[in-house]
């Protein structure tokens, strides 16, 4: 496989995994301050759909995607069936629940004490989301690291809605099956690599930034 074709599928990878992950953030960030924040009829039904969603197994997402997408079905209109907007959409639905369950979950470990002083203080609505945010910005880099590495290394759904098109949707996790299937292991395992790589080096940036904000909570060392 010549190296501009390797980094054109590397490069739609970050870009798609990269934009459903950041949908996600964008969407599902200020679902779980609702959530937490508001109360209603059925809210641990929904906390419950949220956590179960946090399993969706891909290929049904892939599914449900295909039946919107398809020529005849309700957005068949738009054209989006193997396009990468399809594959972002299907990994947007994907990591949606994640980001929003664990964001849920990291909002509920905050200290009660700490929004009652805030609100002690004169903090109006906004600015007791605020602080609500700083206080879990550990727990909300943990859903964004979870949710980018359940997508960029997810195959099934980018497969039914992309169709694995060379130079078009293409991406490391297809292109890794289809070497597979046509039995060059080692260009398949050379993608693999790749793949551990990319998911590696964004995982270590979000980390870091996560553990730097570790770090400013910890007390002195035991010497």
């Amino acid at each position: 496989m010549p190296l501009g074709e390797i980094l054109e599928i590397t490069w739609l990878s970050l870009v798609v995994s990269g934009s459903a992950a950041i949908l996600a953030l964008l969407f599902g960030l200020p679902s779980a301050v609702l959530i937490y924040l508001k109360q209603f009829p059925g809210k641990k039904l929904l906390i419950a759909l949220l956590n179960t969603g946090m399993g969706l197994p891909p290929v049904v997402v892939g599914l449900l995607v295909a039946i919107l997408l398809w020529r005849t079905g309700p957005l068949g209109f738009l054209g989006l069936m193997y396009t990468p907007a399809a594959m972002v959409l299907a990994q947007f639905i994907i990591a949606l629940p994640l980001v929003t369950g664990l964001s849920l979950a990291a909002l509920q470990q905050v200290d009660p004490q700490v929004m009652l002083q805030a609100r002690a203080l004169g903090a109006n609505s906004w600015q007791m989301v605020v602080v609500l945010l700083k206080e879990s910005r550990m727990g909300q880099l943990a859903a964004i690291i979870t949710a980018f590495g359940g997508v960029v290394s997810e195959v099934g759904a980018v497969m039914m809605v992309g169709g694995n098109l060379k130079g078009y949707t293409r991406v490391l996790t297809t292109a890794i099956v289809q070497e597979t299937r046509m039995g060059n292991f080692r260009q398949a395992v050379y993608l693999g690599l790749i793949l551990l790589a990319l998911s590696f080096a964004i995982n270590w940036f979000l980390t870091s930034l996560q553990q730097k904000g570790a770090d400013r909570w910890k007390g002195p060392r035991w010497k």
